[in-house]
């Protein structure tokens, strides 16, 4: 077996590199954005109509929820960590994605195997939020790796790719794993996960970041000229940069929309299951199948044309027209209670949303791609997924107290609100203006390393 591997690896070292083909780049992210989606797809979707099917309140559902989503807030911790160290002759944040893919592997084993899930609440969540860490590891290392490969002419195409491949494998997973868990058992359900990652975890393992490079720890290769540039190796260095960059105005104000629109996202995706469970009377299966056809669509629709939208008519007017859209169709929705009962109504808002929430998320990346600093590209860009994800436990921590103290109507349009706030503070995001900064920041540190050879 060793052999076979051996050979295998030293196969695949004929393979061009992801800095040097465009093709082997996409596909390396399309994959890498899939394993993401495939255990979000039962955790955020299909576990919470799972226990709503089962009786558990809305206050429950929420807390497993936050659970999931809290290691993404802690994201921000780990990636001081991949921008300062890493086994470089890997690559700058290929050793970090492995170690992610293998947690994410390990955890879904572990988690399939918590007994009675529906009575041990407390450590059905801890699995959850295990699950959810070692996802948001693996995150931050590939976030990292594509602020550092891909070209600022591919972001906004190759963020379409990824998030459309996220969408897809959280649809595939929310459909097959629901179908899974109802036909079996939970187990099965969740040791499913497992399999799926452990296939995808292939293409890392062959696709070297830059010409070069070992395949493995074992075999030939080292790091390359510009990884060893990039490389800090100083924690003063890496705190003072990200706090430069991320104290300008426009990074303050993307991490402003970042905060509420990932929340109000969350909100309303949490608050679905429950709303057509408990108002509706659908099955879980029901809710399952409808929101994962909607989630492929939008999916779909965000690798075939959400790039090419922000490339042709840029990030800032496509976002306006995005949140736009929210706010009139959920406003719509939420105030046309007569239809509720028409299910193809309920699944109309599904497939709008998730088309919009899949535009919205490729340029919202996008931007907050454009407006990072390479030297602190890990922790720049999960600085500003953090927040996002900071949003995401604080408002679906809303849930609670809004189903309880509101009527359904108003608990469905508080999510326009939010976006509406969201879609205010972006008419004062500058993103030329930051792309600037970023230029003069650079350009000030090279100064500064010169003035230091030179003393």
């Amino acid at each position: 077996m060793k052999t076979a591997i051996s050979i295998s690896l030293k196969q695949s070292s004929t393979i061009p590199a992801l800095s040097e083909n465009v093709f082997l780049r996409y596909f390396n992210f399309i994959a890498l954005y899939f394993a993401q989606g495939v255990p979000e797809g039962m955790l955020f979707y299909g576990i919470p109509a799972w226990m709503a099917m089962n009786g558990k309140t809305p206050g429950e559902i929420a807390g497993f929820a936050v659970a999931c989503g809290l290691p993404w807030s802690f994201k921000f911790i780990v990636a001081p960590l991949m921008d300062r160290y890493t086994y470089l002759p890997m690559g700058r944040k290929r050793p970090w994605v492995l170690l992610g893919q293998i947690g994410l592997i390990a955890s879904c084993i572990a988690m399939a195997y918590v007994p009675d899930p529906l009575n041990n609440l407390n450590l059905f969540m801890a699995a959850g939020f295990v699950v959810s860490f070692f996802g948001a590891f693996q995150d931050v290392a590939t976030d990292g790796m594509a602020v550092d490969i891909i070209p600022v002419n591919q972001q906004a195409r190759a963020n379409g790719l990824m998030w459309g491949s996220k969408i897809v494998a959280i649809s595939t997973t929310l459909a097959l794993g629901t179908w899974l868990l109802n036909k079996y058992d939970f187990t099965t359900s969740i040791l499913m996960l497992a399999v799926m990652i452990s296939i995808i975890m292939l293409v890392p393992l062959f696709l070297r970041e830059r010409q070069g490079e070992k395949i493995a720890p074992w075999s030939s290769g080292t790091s390359s000229p510009e990884t060893r540039k990039l490389q800090l190796t100083s924690w003063v260095s890496i705190f003072r940069s990200l706090y430069s960059v991320f104290s300008l105005r426009n990074s303050l104000l993307l991490a402003l929309i970042l905060f509420i629109a990932q929340g109000a996202y969350n909100y309303i995706e949490t608050l679905l299951p429950i709303f057509t469970v408990k108002a509706l009377n659908w099955t879980n299966g029901s809710y399952s199948q409808f929101f994962a056809t909607a989630k492929i669509i939008g999916g779909i629709g965000g690798m075939l044309i959400g790039g090419i939208l922000i490339d042709k008519f840029g990030k800032k007017r496509m976002m306006n027209i995005y949140f736009f859209s929210m706010v009139f169709f959920t406003a719509v929705l939420a105030f046309s209670k007569i239809y509720w009962k028409d299910s193809s109504f309920i699944y109309a808002f599904m497939i709008l949303y998730n088309i919009v929430y899949t535009f919205a998320c490729i340029g919202i990346f996008a931007i907050a791609m454009q407006c990072c600093w390479k030297k602190v590209s890990a922790s720049q860009f999960t600085l500003y997924m953090t927040i996002g994800n900071l949003g995401r436990i604080a408002l679906a921590a809303l849930i609670g107290p809004i189903t309880a103290n509101f009527n359904w109507q108003i608990s469905i349009f508080a999510f326009a609100v939010m976006i509406a706030v969201a879609w205010f503070i972006m008419q004062f995001l500058n993103i030329n203006k930051q792309v600037e900064r970023v230029v003069d920041l650079e350009n000030k540190d090279a100064k500064t390393d010169l003035l230091l050879v030179s003393q």
